[in-house]
């Protein structure tokens, strides 16, 4: 029987999940927290990954300690510290600051199809990754990233594309993402062993 479920996604112990959606064969690993996130259909992520504000795309491969829309503090003010918008943790007379949080949760880090985030790399918030991009491990993402492009390094660079740039247009177009799971299944040994190149001619209407 194969281990991941169309209807319910397999979330590892010690997770911390809230007000996040997932779709089919979804896997969040050991130790991970997810909040106000969207995974796509087969993404996952590894153990201990940190997603917060985040949009993410179908078969997304998040490796372990990522870190995806991760949050800032203020800098234009007199303190950066937490106090300032936490504050009902430090004083029982005041409340939290509700217009930080609302901001911080509209600052939404998207992810596309077919990514794949190495570990320890840290996507900051209103990113995009384009489908098919990569980032390397360690890498900090601070600006939009290509699709198919290859990044890495503090701030990110690019390394190198994945595809060439008339590939990937013609990967985008197929979007074999959207295929039904008894369609990929069919071409199981093709995405195995077909060059991406070959793989188009034999799958481009």
């Amino acid at each position: 029987m194969a281990r991941l479920s169309a209807d319910t996604p397999f979330i590892h112990a010690g997770c911390e999940i809230s007000n996040s959606t997932f779709g089919a064969y979804v896997e969040i690993g050991k130790g991970s927290r997810v909040a106000h996130s969207v995974f796509g259909d087969y993404s996952y992520c590894d153990r201990y990954a940190d997603v917060a504000n985040a949009q993410i795309g179908k078969f997304s491969n998040i490796a372990a300690f990522s870190r995806i829309g991760a949050t800032d503090h203020p800098l234009h003010t007199a303190a950066c510290h937490h106090f300032l918008y936490r504050s009902d943790d430090y004083w029982s007379d005041t409340t939290r600051d509700d217009a930080f949080f609302a901001l911080r949760k509209s600052r939404i880090a998207h992810i596309g199809n077919d990514t794949w985030i190495g570990a320890g790399a840290m996507i900051k918030p209103e990113v995009t990754l384009g489908h098919g991009a990569v980032v390397a491990a360690g890498a900090v993402v601070t600006k939009d990233v290509d699709p198919y492009t290859i990044v890495a390094g503090t701030p990110a660079r690019v390394l190198r594309l994945r595809q060439p740039r008339n590939i990937a247009d013609r990967l985008i177009a197929l979007a074999w993402w959207d295929w039904p799971h008894d369609v990929l299944r069919t071409a199981l040994e093709d995405f195995r062993n077909l060059e991406a190149e070959a793989f188009l001619e034999k799958h481009e209407a």
